[in-house]
């Protein structure tokens, strides 16, 4: 594969780049916020990933407009996420957004989860679309999306091109974001975004150090004498996915951007990967559609 670098991106299907290594901010208070991600921007982060309901989105852009004369606000993929689903209140979050940041755009928002059913999954999807034809929003996507999501949300785009006006009028999926790891592989989810080029982002990446000195990750580490989270992260990049590393502690969130001097064989990465399906988060992919 193409050597990686910590100022690698890849091209989504909206036609923006995304930086292939991302900052979490998950269960990060929003006044500590403001102070790792100056951090994180000045070990070259360019990538944070926020949420409405993470209540830090603020705090997180306070950071980034403190290193804005070196670190200038279009340098930065900036992520939020929108919580409760439906057409009303997603156009409302994302004016939220916009106003809790001080910024002109959101480079992506999320429908964080599926809740709430067919008809407000769809009209949160309609309130994205909408945000991106009025600029507020760059790029669209989903998080824990189920393959049974994922295919009523394909629907729910073709009957917007019918309804809106013809092809493109559904928007673009240009994002999933998953719970993703060597216990949580979620190769059914992979394949279908694959498959329609749609870009995959991992958080949790590290398994909050739950699977720590397991026999394979514990020998990996050894050899290419790098931590077991930093083996974790490759393996995460070199299956082509974006991972959302999430720490507070200075010395991690630099080490975590230190992956791009090793790198492990194919084989190596088949051996990590479990087929196991072990998540440690929530797990909105496996409710019904009508919930």
């Amino acid at each position: 594969m193409a050597k990686l670098t910590l100022d690698s991106t890849i091209k989504l299907k909206s036609g923006y780049d995304i930086p292939l290594l991302g900052y979490g901010l998950w269960q990060t208070a929003p006044e500590q916020a403001t102070e790792v991600v100056t951090e994180a921007l000045k070990l070259g982060y360019r990538h944070v990933d926020s949420a409405a309901s993470y209540r830090n989105e603020g705090g997180a852009a306070a950071g980034i407009r403190q290193l804005a004369s070196s670190v200038p606000r279009e340098s930065i993929f900036f992520t939020s996420k929108v919580r409760k689903v439906n057409y009303e209140l997603t156009k409302a979050q994302v004016d939220k957004t916009l106003k809790e940041t001080g910024f002109d755009y959101i480079d992506l928002m999320l429908l964080h989860a599926p809740y709430g059913g067919s008809e407000a999954r769809k009209g949160g999807w309609k309130a994205l679309v909408e945000a991106v034809e009025e600029g507020k929003v760059r790029s669209i996507g989903v998080s824990n999306y189920g393959v049974h999501h994922l295919d009523e949300l394909e629907r729910h785009i073709a009957e917007l091109e019918q309804e809106r006006g013809g092809p493109g009028k559904g928007g673009i999926l240009s994002v999933g974001q998953y719970e993703i790891h060597p216990w949580c592989a979620r190769n059914d989810i992979t394949e279908w975004l694959k498959k329609r080029g749609v870009a995959i982002e991992a958080y949790s990446p590290l398994v909050r150090g739950e699977r720590w000195d397991e026999p394979v990750l514990k020998k990996l580490a050894e050899k290419y004498g790098k931590s077991q989270a930093q083996v974790l992260l490759r393996w995460s990049l070199q299956k082509g996915y974006i991972p959302l590393p999430k720490s507070v502690t200075p010395e991690r969130i630099r080490a975590n951007a230190d992956v791009f001097d090793f790198e492990l064989t194919d084989a190596e990465v088949s051996e990590l990967e479990t087929d196991g399906y072990n998540p440690v988060c929530w797990d909105p992919t496996i409710i019904k559609l009508d919930e």
